[in-house]
């Protein structure tokens, strides 16, 4: 991102990124908690209005990878939840999930014996590059997706999983995969776009300016 700030805690919309990503799991009655998993160094987030919320568990285990911050998270929150418990992990850094996305995840998967995930289906034509950033080969992109979050899993399985994993995996889904499961993809939408770059901190503005104008519009419909 090219800034000494987080990019969690950069601002969107007179507010950090991560505070936006929360409000959709806030505004969500079907999720019943909702843990923040930090660096034990981080000294940003009691900076935010959002780390006021009752309604985050804030737990300053992270680790050193993504899956290491999730497995400790996961037995940082042991003593309160189930094996069979589902368990959504979502990027701090996508704050462009919509409450109907994520209900659509929710009923797709409530009845799944495995989980899954929400991924879109690749529609770029995929080249494979050499040492010198030239073209090697180009790859079939058929049956491929690409994977987004939240991926949502039972508590048991996703802990066994990341336990067995060894810190490697990239994502949840991919742990799951190494046990033998096939993780169930549910489309997704482009908006719901994770920000690396400086130039989707903007994509990502320019679609949360147009749900409230689309808020403002049917608030003023309605008066």
């Amino acid at each position: 991102m090219g800034s000494e700030t987080p990019k969690q805690y950069l601002p969107l919309l007179g507010r950090s990124l991560i505070a936006q990503t929360l409000d959709v799991f806030l505004s969500c009655p079907r999720v019943n908690s909702i843990s923040v998993v930090l660096s034990p160094e981080d000294a940003q987030w009691g900076k935010l209005d959002t780390s006021l919320n009752p309604r985050i568990d804030v737990l300053r285990c992270g680790g050193a990878t993504r899956a290491e911050t999730v497995l400790n998270g996961l037995q940082a929150m042991s003593d309160r939840v189930q094996t069979h418990d589902w368990i959504l992990v979502h990027d701090a850094a996508r704050p462009g999930l919509s409450l109907a996305l994520l209900n659509t995840l929710l009923d797709e998967l409530q009845e799944d014996a495995v989980g899954g995930l929400l991924a879109i289906p690749l529609a770029d034509t995929l080249k494979r590059a050499d040492a010198e950033q030239r073209v090697a080969s180009t790859e079939p992109r058929d049956g491929l997706w690409q994977a987004q979050t939240p991926q949502m899993f039972r508590y048991g399985l996703l802990t066994k999983a990341l336990v067995a994993s060894g810190g490697a995996p990239t994502d949840e889904a991919q742990a799951v995969e190494a046990l033998g499961y096939k993780p169930k993809l549910v489309r997704g939408e482009l908006r719901n776009l994770k920000i690396t770059y400086p130039q989707d901190l903007r994509l990502a503005e320019a679609i949360l300016r147009s749900d409230l104008d689309v808020a403002s519009s049917m608030n003023n419909q309605e008066d």
